[in-house]
């Protein structure tokens, strides 16, 4: 009790000399008329320092609260286009200014004024944030930057929210920052250079272009240099070495020039992290690695195997560039390569109970792989704006890969008296070569300056994928008294699928009035997919005899028409859209070994919908409304047995029907300034027709062979709010997120050729604090429940319900001066494990810096998985089995590894007589 009696001591001291104070009043123009959205904000007058700041309401009243140790505070207002007011207040705890009415600024006053300028500016869709009006610590980045904004939240792994809203991509100056990744750019932009942080509405270069809106429910920052500082390099490059051989290598490098930007990055190591984005604490290492999970369905499977997120150890090395620059204004380059060499070892031990209409049996298995893969990615971007009015974008793309695998498989398979009814061993060895290429091309012509326009869009994509695998099987079914049997394959499988498609649109704006719009367009795409897979079995140490019934030469034909209509509204307040006209679907499948051929055409309803009422500046609510049909892979189509794994076979079913989907989806936001506190809420339902789904027979011997058929009756459903509050008080903040959310899904599928329905609840409530003391500490704990319910109506007896937990702490301090402590600490308890497998881990990584040479040059021990508890046990259930696995990960490592920065801007080093903390 002492102890904690002198941390809350130690966390709130200082603040009792401060006061409270709020501020009240009514902002108006000339006219009388009131003036939304205003900027209200209160500095120090010593240093004009920002203490606390708001914004006006529709009706221009605002209420000004916060915490200060200052006698008096300069109050200003802001609002574009009037001279901005400036009171000096000598602070009570109420203090009423009535009615300010704010003065018209002309042009010469433009030149002539100068002063502070607001922390914050409201615009129609864009929030502006000034830099400099959030303090930080000298040495921060973009990410530390964010953290201060109120709204924005930036959790453990670096994703970014603005007011509940999910950042997609952050640009600088109006162009991408090394690609599409956002957290590059948060995690290496230096704070000194930056001017302005921009948030608005994620818009397409075509939407920018013609002015149409964009894409309310999510945001995208554009970070503005400042001017004298937009010419100039800063770097910064990473070394590092640890026990068992863990090592970690990297660098970046950026160099500005007014429109011009040229980018390189690189990097080597063996600690599972692809080397991009630097963590400022814990560097590659990152932050919460991975542990254990939880999955309802969650990823896929294809031959028994597991694909999507899984452990193992990776050794990766990466580099690239990105070069952007804008010449008169007229054209615009973009292009950017990068490559990766990633070698990764992985080890696998599953656990599975199949659960059958009347009986049960079980499966285990342990997978081993050794898995290197080259690659190569280059992007370009060519924008040429013939006249103010006329603009043509071309989008080139290439990947390419180069791999090779080694696999094994050990598998067995019980009944439900746990007797062993088969087992069977594999071995894979497989080159894949693939390359894909993309090019999209958008031509634009507006006409006039009220929002009409005539765009066309063409797009061509062509992937290539080769395989040669050299299989080995060697499966053994047990009969009981009676005599066995083994089956032994020894294949050779070369294996080649292609795929091109092209897709041609055109659509024409016409405007009706100043905010409405007629939208007339007719949408075209047309893919063509083959697989060709010979199959040939050894014979007299050759692999020349082609297995016919495991070969095959299939193709699929697939064609969208979409001519719709469209009515859209675009006011200050209320948005809306609507599209409604035909989506015409063709889908023709070739098996050309059997001379087998099936052509149809489907005719749905094609509608979007979508409604955004903004209720006022910082709250508005959504609704979006969506049909679309999906055509199934060729995987699912082509009628060829796979026996790649003995025990589970896959056959495709050449005359599935596309599976047509219906989404819902429904927002609410409202971000509070004057309070610091945010509500978002949020509902969604999915309801599919058509839905392809997998029907399974297992027989006798436990062989399973699966093929799909579509089925009437899937949906799910989400629905979840957060509430978050901020309490500021001179340099300490304190806030808190609480978070609930539900889940619903109702699946239709097939068990041993019995059809079934499975429902699955979830509920998870989650709750996260921060405090922070300006460049001292900052703490950020949160505790996540989850509790799942699933009932099955082919086997009630198997309805299950279990609730897993999540603690952890997030610490890091920046006490003595130049010392910066990380701690990282994760506790995760998950129910309803098999026995065998971990439940339960404690993860504790840390970091221990200094640093020196003016904050350039950082010297860092760090410690992955303190205690030696990382496990990676995961659960999935399914409509008809239950699994466990265990994989191979990174376990408890150290290492000391040293980074150095470098930078200078508009011709100056910014670490020259540099506050110091």
């Amino acid at each position: 009790m002492k102890t904690i009696f002198f941390l809350a001591l130690f966390c709130f001291a200082g603040t009792l000399a401060a006061q409270n104070f709020e501020i009240s009043g009514k902002v108006v123009a000339p006219d009388g008329s009131p003036l939304e959205s205003a900027t209200i904000y209160t500095e120090k007058p010593s240093d004009s320092s920002l203490v606390n700041y708001t914004i006006s309401e529709r009706d221009g009243s605002f209420l000004l609260k916060g915490n200060t140790s200052a006698e008096n505070l300069n109050f200003l207002i802001s609002f574009a286009g009037f001279r901005p007011y400036k009171q000096n207040i000598k602070l009570k705890e109420n203090t009423n200014l009535g009615t300010i009415e704010m003065e018209i600024q002309d042009a010469l006053d433009e030149i002539l004024v100068t002063g502070t300028r607001a922390p914050i500016s409201v615009k129609r869709d864009t929030l502006e944030f000034n830099a400099a009006s959030f303090a930080t610590r000298p040495d921060a980045n973009l990410e530390e930057l964010l953290k201060k904004i109120p709204g924005v939240e930036v959790d453990t792994e670096g994703n970014i929210t603005v007011n509940g809203k999910p950042i997609q991509r952050i640009l600088v100056n109006g162009k991408e920052f090394f690609g599409d990744d956002p957290k590059i750019a948060t995690k290496n932009l230096p704070k000194e250079i930056i001017d302005k942080i921009q948030v608005t509405d994620t818009k397409t270069k075509s939407e920018e272009f013609t002015g149409k809106a964009g894409d309310s429910e999510n945001q995208t920052i554009n970070i503005k240099l400042q001017e004298d500082k937009n010419k100039g390099y800063f770097a910064r490059a990473t070394a590092g070495g640890g026990t068992d051989d863990r090592y970690e290598l990297s660098g970046i490098g950026n160099y500005f020039k007014d429109d011009m930007r040229i980018s390189a990055l690189a990097s080597s190591n063996n600690i599972n992290s692809s080397g991009f984005s630097f963590d400022e604490v814990f560097d590659m290492m990152g932050r919460n690695a991975r542990m254990m999970s939880f999955n309802r369905g969650g990823g896929f499977s294809i031959n028994g195997n597991s694909f999507g997120s899984s452990g193992g150890i990776t050794k990766s090395e990466t580099a690239g560039f990105n070069f952007v620059n804008e010449w008169n204004d007229k054209l615009e380059l973009s292009t950017d390569y990068f490559f990766g060499r990633n070698d990764t070892e992985t080890r696998t031990i599953t656990e599975r109970e199949n659960i059958l209409p009347d009986s049960r049996y079980y499966s285990n298995s342990e997978n081993t792989g050794n898995l290197v893969n080259d690659s190569h990615r280059a992007n370009a971007r060519f924008e040429i704006e013939f006249d103010t009015l006329t603009r043509l974008s071309i989008r080139p793309r290439l990947n390419a890969n180069r791999g090779f695998s080694a696999r094994t498989n050990t598998s067995e398979s019980l009944n439900e008296g746990r007797e062993l009814i088969n087992n069977t061993q594999t071995s894979n060895n497989e080159e894949i070569e693939s390359n894909d290429f993309s090019n999209n091309i958008d031509f634009i012509r507006r006409f006039g300056s009220r929002g009409a326009y005539l765009q066309v869009d063409l797009s061509h994509s062509h992937n290539d994928q080769k395989n040669e695998n050299f299989y080995y099987s060697e499966t053994n079914i047990f009969r009981g008294d009676q005599a066995g049997e083994t089956q032994i394959q020894d294949q050779y499988i070369d294996e080649e699928q292609k795929e091109n498609s092209f897709s041609a649109g055109i659509s024409q704006r016409s405007v009706l009035t100043d905010n409405l719009f007629l939208d007339l367009s007719y949408d075209f795409s047309t893919a063509k997919s083959t697989n060709v897979r010979n199959v040939f079995d050894a014979e007299n140490n050759a692999y020349t005899n082609i297995n016919e019934q495991l070969s095959n030469d299939f193709e699929v034909n697939s064609q969208k028409n979409i001519p719709n209509l469209g009515l859209n509204y675009e006011g200050e307040s209320l948005r809306w859209s609507t599209e409604a006209g035909l989506l015409n679907t063709r889908l023709e499948t070739n098996n050309f070994r059997d001379d087998v051929s099936f052509d149809n055409t489907f005719n749905n309803l094609y509608l979007r919908a979508n409604v955004r009422y903004e209720i006022s500046k910082s709250q508005n609510i959504y609704f979006n409304y969506r049909t679309d049909a999906n055509v199934p892979s060729i995987r699912q189509l082509q009628p060829v047995a796979d026996r790649t794994n003995p025990l589970n076979i896959l056959v495709g079913n050449p005359s599935l029907d596309p599976a047509f989907s219906q989404d819902f989806r429904l927002y609410y936001r409202n971000f509070d300034f004057a309070t610091r506190s945010g509500f978002f809420g949020h509902f969604s339902a999915s309801f599919t027709d058509n839905n392809v789904v997998a029907y399974t027979t297992t027989d006798d011997d436990l062989v399973r062979t699966t093929t799909y058929t579509n089925v009437d009756g899937a949906m799910n459903a989400n629905a979840g709010m957060n509430y978050s509050k901020t309490f500021k008080k001179e340099a300490r903040t304190l806030g808190y997120r609480f978070g609930l959310s539900g889940s619903y899904s109702k699946n239709v599928g097939f068990t041993n050729a019995v059809k079934f329905n499975s429902k699955n609840y979830g509920i998870r409530p989650s709750v996260r604090l921060t405090y922070t003391i300006e460049d001292l500490v900052d703490i950020n704990p949160s505790y996540n429940l989850s509790y799942n319910e699933s009932k099955y109506d082919i086997n009630p007896a198997r309805n299950e319900n279990f609730m897993n937990h999540t603690v952890s702490l997030d610490a890091t301090t920046y006490w003595p001066e130049n010392i910066v402590l990380g701690n990282d600490i994760s506790y995760n308890y998950f129910g309803n494990v098999a026995p065998g497998f971990d439940n339960s881990a404690l993860l504790w990584n840390i970091s221990l810096g200094y640093q020196f040479l003016d904050d350039d040059a950082t010297i860092k021990v760090k410690v992955y998985d303190m205690l030696n508890q990382n496990v990676d046990t995961r659960r999935m259930i399914g409509d008809d089995f239950i699994q466990d696995t265990s994989n191979l990960i990174l376990r408890r490592y150290a290492m000391l590894s040293f980074t150095y920065k470098i930078s200078k801007f508009g011709g100056k080093d910014p670490n020259r007589n540099r506050r110091r903390f």
